[in-house]
């Protein structure tokens, strides 16, 4: 079976689909939680599964450095070596050796680069991710890509988006096409609309399973970032899957899918759950605040988690405040549980037609807030 996205129905520029891979359907919008190194902090697996996860996210820079893709591919392939049989997208480290800074040498080839975790040089191509990528049998590989921070000069963003465009022509060079796997380009071009739109150009001459939005969410605000993807979405093909890269909070979420996005991914829940934030119907939450001391409450009734079919509010601030590892792990499956029924919910009432009222309503309770208890 070749890769491919089916449209289930539509509202308005919001979409409801399904993503046929080598590794399993998955519906859309879909959330992949990210399993940077092979794991999803946190969490066995199996909780993933539990939380109705379809398709999940590792990364190709950490990867590479530990412990080496080939070490992966003699273990029996990334879903084996992390226990995921269903799909998994790998991103490109094209972000992570953005973040690298003053340990990374950009040319026009591609990136030297030396491990956070050893100072030991690297370098890092198109063709070389791509490989790293096939070596991992990832199911989605991504074009390697140069993400640059925002602001910065609209002659940078121009030079960058240039680069990138020549880095996917090589990586999609390099791609091996197998039945039911695919690899996506990646749009970018910061927050002007007429690099976007070249940008788009751009990948759709060289043809991609599926397209990505990178270069959001790296500090041009909520207000920029939807206000790019309405310039930029409706000009990739509507029979391919659209992916927002690193995205993001719920309302986020909710934005981007009303403007016809279809896959995310962000350390969001996960990172929130370490640190006692809570993720609601209610908005957010910090469980180590005072209040939840006596609280019987679950952190949100009908919630199908560990953390809220079997313990209180105030066992999970006890946790905090004694420093307990239970107390991050059940908080990320939480917060990984909400984003999925966040996603679920989307998707129903794009089916039904009905995704403003209920966008309506998810902000509005947000905004109300937690009532007491």
């Amino acid at each position: 079976m070749n890769f491919a996205w089916s449209s289930a129905g539509s509202d308005a520029a919001a979409r409801a689909g399904t993503l046929h891979t080598a590794h399993g359907d998955v519906p859309t919008p879909t959330f992949m939680p990210v399993g940077t190194a092979g794991t999803v902090k946190a969490m066995t697996m199996d909780a993933v599964r539990a939380t109705g996860a379809g398709i999940v996210l590792s990364n190709t820079y950490h990867l590479m450095l530990r412990p080496g893709a080939e070490r992966v591919q003699a273990l029996g392939g990334l879903h084996r070596f992390m226990d995921w049989p269903g799909p998994i997208l790998t991103d490109s480290g094209g972000f992570q050796v953005m973040s690298l800074g003053a340990l990374r040498h950009l040319d026009a080839d591609g990136v030297t680069f030396r491990s956070h975790l050893d100072g030991s040089a690297h370098r890092l191509t198109p063709e070389r991710s791509t490989q790293i990528q096939h070596a991992l049998d990832a199911t989605i590989s991504m074009c390697f890509d140069e993400c640059l921070q925002l602001p910065a000069s609209l002659e940078a963003i121009a030079a960058s988006m240039q680069l990138s465009m020549r880095w996917a022509a090589r990586s999609r060079a390099a791609f091996v096409p197998r039945p039911g796997y695919a690899q996506f380009g990646i749009v970018q071009g910061g927050t002007d609309a007429a690099l976007r739109a070249d940008s788009v150009r751009a990948l759709r001459a060289i043809g991609f399973e599926g397209y990505a939005i990178g270069g959001l969410a790296v500090g041009e605000g909520q207000k920029l970032m939807f206000a790019t993807l309405d310039a930029t979405v409706p000009l990739l093909p509507d029979a391919a899957p659209r992916y927002l890269m690193g995205v993001g909070t719920p309302d986020d979420l909710l934005g981007a899918v009303l403007r016809g996005i279809d896959m995310f991914d962000c350390v969001l829940p996960t990172r929130a759950g370490r640190t006692a934030r809570a993720y609601t119907g209610a908005g957010a939450l910090n469980l180590r605040n005072a209040r939840h001391a006596g609280d019987l409450r679950p952190l949100q009734p009908g919630c199908a988690c560990l953390a809220c079919t079997r313990h209180t509010r105030g066992y999970l601030h006890h946790l905090f405040r004694a420093g307990e590892m239970l107390g991050p792990m059940l908080l990320s499956w939480h917060n990984l549980e909400y984003y999925q029924s966040l996603m679920r919910g989307m998707r129903a009432a794009i089916l039904e037609r009905r995704l403003e009222s209920h966008a309506a309503t998810l902000r509005q309770a947000w905004a109300e807030g937690d009532p007491p208890a």
